[in-house]
């Protein structure tokens, strides 16, 4: 299992040690523990670039994933899952409006990008679909930090 972390932002601690050992735990309760993912930390304006140039969004976001499973050569490299590119300006944001630690949102939007690498989705798909991404997502919150995410 490979866990690459790349901090590209100055304004906030990134940690990369505890990040490593709960993404490694994540893998194993999702049955990934032979995978490799890459994670990178931002800024606002360094997402916004990447949102506009891939999606066509032209704002920050919190976190984009880029899955390498995916399309006509997803299976060149099966143990690649992908790229979680993570904000950490809107993180803090987002954390203080969700009454969460930093390092909580950060595990959360973690959680939420490997979940699309491994094919969960919650936009333009049905409400079911929606509510099961939603559902997993809080059960690993709930298993890495022993508390529940609402």
């Amino acid at each position: 299992m490979k866990i690459q972390i790349d901090n590209q932002q100055k304004r906030f601690k990134i940690d990369k040690r505890k990040i490593r050992a709960q993404v490694t735990e994540l893998l194993k309760l999702l049955d990934c523990g032979n995978k490799e993912i890459s994670i990178t930390v931002v800024d606002d304006p360094g997402i916004q670039i990447i949102n506009k140039r891939y999606l066509s969004k032209d704002c920050p976001t919190n976190v984009i994933s880029f899955s390498l499973q995916e399309g006509e050569f997803g299976d060149i490299n099966p143990e690649m899952l992908g790229d979680i590119v993570i904000s950490a300006d809107t993180a803090q944001s987002d954390a203080k409006k969700g009454h969460l630690t930093f390092d909580e949102e950060i595990l959360f939007l973690i959680i939420h990008g490997l979940l699309h690498l491994l094919g969960y989705n919650h936009v333009n798909t049905s409400k079911t679909n929606g509510l099961k991404m939603k559902r997993k997502e809080n059960e690993l919150f709930r298993l890495i930090t022993k508390t529940d995410f609402e």
